[in-house]
């Protein structure tokens, strides 16, 4: 396990290493799917990253696409990228939404190391299609990594119990170069909860979405379109 850095929200958080070639080929293959005329959404993290450049690339070559940002970083190098960009607030659908994934388990995810997932989550609510692109370490054959669950502060202690009593292990995500807990883009904290081997993610996601005080949490189920992974040279592609 290692930690990145993101400098926008001034926090580590933990990643699983992965081969940075595996990451632009998936994230590069994705872009691909985008067809003139899209309005986009725009993920967050270390392999949307590889996405978000090459559609800035495709512009400077005659595509034309308006973006929908998930985190300030992505809508900070969208903007370097030449993307012209739309506020959520102003869409009501977006064609194709492209996402990385902290961990894959068949068309379910966990995201969230960014702590950006509550917005990724209503961008890909929001999308025709959704498609994930992840290296090859991010796949597993059950969803075992932390959960993160955003919460309002003033309800952390009642979630926390709530965690606790659905057989989770809550642990406040804090920052490394300031005191304090992490604090989201929409002004809230983060629990990362550590629930074992997740053999149900339907359940898990019903029972954690119906505490009161939670905002959103990690686990994507039912959204995955099709998901390209980076596998040594190549790319794999897997679609419902």
């Amino acid at each position: 396990m290692r930690y990145t850095y993101d400098p926008t929200r001034d926090v580590f958080y933990k990643s699983a290493t992965g081969s940075d070639e595996e990451k632009r080929l998936a994230g590069e293959s994705a872009a691909s799917v985008v067809q003139d005329g899209s309005i986009v959404g725009l993920g967050t993290g270390s392999t949307a990253v590889h996405a978000i450049n090459a559609l800035g690339k495709a512009i400077e070559n005659g595509l034309n696409i308006t973006g929908v940002a998930t985190s300030f970083q992505s809508s900070q190098l969208a903007i370097e990228a030449g993307i012209p960009l739309i506020h959520l607030s102003d869409v009501k659908k977006i064609d194709v939404a492209i996402d990385g994934a902290d961990q894959v388990a068949g068309f379910e995810l966990l995201k969230g190391g960014g702590a950006a997932h509550t917005r990724e989550k209503i961008v890909a609510s929001a999308a025709d299609r959704f498609v994930v692109a992840v290296d090859s370490t991010k796949i597993s054959e059950i969803l075992n990594k932390m959960v993160p669950i955003e919460v309002l502060f003033s309800a952390r202690t009642v979630v926390a119990s709530r965690i606790e009593d659905l057989g989770g292990i809550p642990e406040l995500r804090y920052s490394i170069r300031k005191d304090g807990p992490v604090s989201t883009e929409n002004g809230n904290i983060l629990f990362d909860c550590d629930f074992g081997e997740i053999s149900s993610p339907d359940k898990l996601n019903y029972e954690i979405s119906n505490i009161p005080g939670v905002v959103d949490h990690g686990l994507f189920v039912g959204f995955t379109d099709e998901i390209h992974i980076g596998r040594g040279s190549k790319v794999e592609i897997i679609k419902k």
